[in-house]
């Protein structure tokens, strides 16, 4: 198993502080999601954890190499990172979108391998779109193209994966497809962090939630110390009722606090 960790992590965008002082060590075969208010710097930190984002101070270590010194291919093989939003503009077949993740590996997505043939059949079985691989990926719902870019994310076989509210758009059904797919991939022993704003979703699916504010984390635990009423309050701005039942924690939004 690969360790990710974040030791110190600033990130300044331009005059702007996005991110300062952030430890964190997401923990391998754990569903880890990240929460925050719009501005909190989730984003930030998802793409600094990929190599995308340069700190400021601070490092991202995995398996004690730094990200920063490690070679590019080295780090696409290491680190899956799906974007929020991402979509296709061209009508290929999904089997070659899905194939795209093997490029890590040096593999051609029109020639590949039997291990990269099986890896790929193997993530679209994963998200349940086994049968679509000739289809037009232009072609696809909004949900089944969703499910398309985490295979082609799980296709790489990286041991992190990092996706950036991954349900956003989602109609229900399809949230819960996506996040039982994720949770599993986890169980596997990948380290796998998501950024979430459905809490009740969080409080469901993740091990361990993360709470950024202001680009700081205020709390970082499971879902039962991190979603409570108070910092909900503290961390939303919302007065909000958390209850559990058979099915775990929910959380209830009633009303927005009036601004300080």
């Amino acid at each position: 198993m690969m360790r990710l960790e974040i030791r110190s992590l600033t990130v300044d965008l331009g005059k702007r502080r996005a991110l300062e002082g952030i430890s964190l060590s997401p923990a391998p075969g754990r569903l880890t999601a990240l929460i925050g208010p719009n501005g909190a710097g989730k984003t930030t930190l998802l793409r600094a954890m990929a190599g995308l984002s340069r700190p400021s101070a601070g490092e991202v270590v995995l398996n004690a190499a730094s990200l920063a010194r490690m070679r590019a291919s080295e780090r696409a093989r290491a680190i899956a990172y799906l974007p929020q939003g991402g979509g296709v503009a061209w009508p290929l077949p999904v089997a070659s979108v899905v194939a795209l993740g093997r490029l890590p590996h040096g593999e051609e997505p029109d020639n590949l391998p039997p291990s990269g043939r099986e890896a790929v059949a193997t993530a679209l079985r994963s998200v349940g779109l086994q049968g679509f691989e000739g289809r037009p990926a232009t072609s696809l719902s909004g949900g089944e193209r969703a499910r398309m870019l985490l295979a082609r994310a799980l296709a790489t076989q990286a041991p992190v994966l990092l996706a950036d509210e991954p349900i956003a758009a989602l109609d229900p059904r399809h949230q819960l497809i996506v996040l039982k797919v994720l949770r599993a991939h986890a169980r596997t022993g990948a380290t796998v962090v998501v950024i979430l704003h459905d809490l009740t979703l969080a409080a469901r699916f993740a091990d361990d939630i993360v709470l950024l504010e202001q680009g700081k984390i205020v709390v970082c635990g499971p879902p039962e110390t991190v979603l409570t009423e108070a910092r909900l309050a503290s961390g939303f701005g919302i007065r909000a009722r958390v209850v559990r039942d058979a099915d775990g924690l929910s959380v209830v939004a009633q009303s927005p606090l009036p601004e300080a």
